[in-house]
């Protein structure tokens, strides 16, 4: 599977996960443990940047999610 593939996959996860929860953007970024630029979890939910694992972490435990609901990916041979 392509890179492009995965990210868009992993973002349209975390956006859908996120508004299931009622949260938006901004406050997503609020119960995000560090930093981060709010704009940066727009380009993560469209598949437009690489996120490294911790980030991935933070957002899956801000969202009370564990970080595998967020990455887990069905592999095909």
């Amino acid at each position: 599977m392509e890179k492009d593939k995965i990210l868009k996959i992993i973002g349209r996860r975390i956006k859908q996960v996120r508004e299931s929860k009622g949260f938006s953007q901004l406050e997503l970024v609020g119960k995000m443990l560090g930093d981060i630029d709010p704009t940066n979890i727009s380009r993560i939910e469209s598949g437009r940047t690489n996120p490294t694992i911790y980030t991935l972490y933070r957002i899956a435990e801000a969202l009370e999610v564990s970080l595998e609901e967020l990455v887990s990916i069905e592999i095909s041979n």
